[in-house]
């Protein structure tokens, strides 16, 4: 996996559920103004308004993912965490809150996902059903 977003936010999830070394998945962004990274698996939008999923003109399999999810990752806003410098005036004080952190790192829902798997007729395959018998 390619470092970025997609990375922190699913890569210790990813890392615990999908074999590591020959034979592993990648998984990366694509969508219209990202392109098709060389890649096995891509996270792509689904449309808002009709549902339909963006298909990837390569051999990748899309993941689709919620139109909303998809561009933060695709097009993270500009955070810097570095101080303002100065700081606020003497008697002023700061009345919008701090943005929201979570207090633990995210992890998928083991029996989700494993439901999900259950359904799907992909699990058949080796490397998939690898997984699903690892209770993961």
């Amino acid at each position: 996996m390619a470092p970025g977003p997609v990375a922190e936010l699913l890569g210790r999830a990813l890392g615990a559920l999908l074999p590591a070394g020959e034979g592993a998945k990648r998984l990366d962004l694509a969508g219209p103004g990202v392109g098709e990274p060389a890649a096995d698996l891509v996270l792509v939008p689904v449309h808002p308004q009709t549902g339909e999923t963006w298909q990837p003109r390569a051999g990748a399999a899309p993941v689709p993912v919620d139109a909303a999810l998809w561009a933060e990752l695709a097009f993270p806003p500009h955070r810097t965490r570095l101080p303002v410098v100065g700081g606020l005036p003497a008697g002023v004080e700061r009345d919008d809150p701090l943005p929201p952190h979570p207090w633990y790192v995210f992890q998928p829902s083991r029996q989700a996902f494993r439901h999900t798997l259950a359904r799907l007729p992909a699990v058949r395959a080796a490397w998939l059903r690898a997984i699903y018998d690892r209770g993961c």
